[in-house]
């Protein structure tokens, strides 16, 4: 079979279906010298005769149907062979490794693989919870497509870094608490607060917001799931330090409020990839998803 024509099992196939030359001729869009032809020398190929002509139609010999038989499953094959090949080579079919930090966002995650399964249903998205300077090691090493990382990163000649989303920062505090407009370092330093565990962006951004107004307070608690913070408010155990996007589902919550900080603090992210020539369809698209929910350029 290595040898096989596929025209030439089509022809075969559409004798087989039709009954007859002319018939095949026609809907395979060939001249009836031609369909002659493809089966002669499939003959020969086979070393076996596969037709035998009679006055009204052509009928398959036993080896015939046996070709006919297990040539359906390979031209069937061969024709999702194509598909695929076509869905990779457009981004509709692949899998992407996408390392993700404690920062990213729990709210727009869903929404971009929601995005993503809408627009390019072929691709799976593989999440590795890891954090900014692992996922840019990982990224050189190859064992990463795409990662969400913290601003800015070491410079890396083999990876690209995009600005995604620069979020204010803000404090959510239980709603029963007497609360300025704006949550200053002193006003929030003798309050328990919570937010992100070392080593993560985050918690770097909130100890020098702090120390910069000359202070250096430790935290109630420290986690890395943005979910089990805001739950920390709304069950007034204390603040929980967060990106503003991450809390618009509380906006109109009974359970907590929300305010600004002074001075302002801001969360910068971005997205990395490895630099190719020639980049993967699949890694292109959930790229264009991420640029999608992106708040900077």
């Amino acid at each position: 079979m290595r040898n096989l024509n596929l025209d030439q099992l089509q022809t075969l196939v559409a004798i087989a279906d039709l009954g007859t030359f002319a018939a095949a001729a026609q809907a395979l869009h060939l001249a009836p010298p031609t369909v002659s032809l493809h089966i002669k020398e499939l003959e020969q190929r086979m070393n076996a005769p596969l037709l035998v002509r009679g006055r009204r139609q052509a009928e398959l010999t036993s080896a015939g149907q046996l070709l006919v038989r297990e040539g359906r499953k390979l031209l069937l094959a061969c024709d999702d062979l194509m598909e695929r090949v076509q869905r990779h080579a457009a981004g509709r079919e692949g899998t992407v490794r996408v390392g993700v930090s404690a920062g990213v966002s729990t709210r727009l995650l869903p929404l971009m693989l929601e995005m993503l399964s809408q627009r390019n249903p072929g691709v799976e998205v593989r999440l590795e919870a890891v954090g900014s300077a692992e996922s840019m090691k990982r990224l050189a090493a190859g064992t990463l497509d795409v990662a969400v990382v913290a601003s800015p990163q070491p410079l890396n000649a083999e990876i690209t870094l995009t600005p995604w989303r620069n979020d204010p920062l803000i404090a959510l505090l239980p709603a029963s608490w007497e609360a300025p407009e704006q949550v200053t370092p002193e006003w929030l330093s003798q309050r328990r607060w919570a937010s992100f565990s070392a080593p993560t962006q985050m918690h770097g951004l909130i100890a020098t917001w702090f120390a910069l107004a000359g202070y250096t307070p430790r935290p109630f608690l420290a986690l890395t799931y943005p979910g089990a913070l805001k739950s920390l408010a709304a069950a007034s155990q204390s603040a929980a330090l967060l990106p503003l996007e991450e809390v618009e589902d509380q906006l109109h919550s009974p359970q907590v409020q929300i305010r600004h900080l002074s001075p302002t603090l801001m969360r910068p992210m971005a997205v990395a990839h490895r630099l190719q020539p020639d980049l993967n369809p699949a890694v292109a698209s959930v790229l264009a998803v991420l640029a999608a929910f992106g708040n900077v350029g």
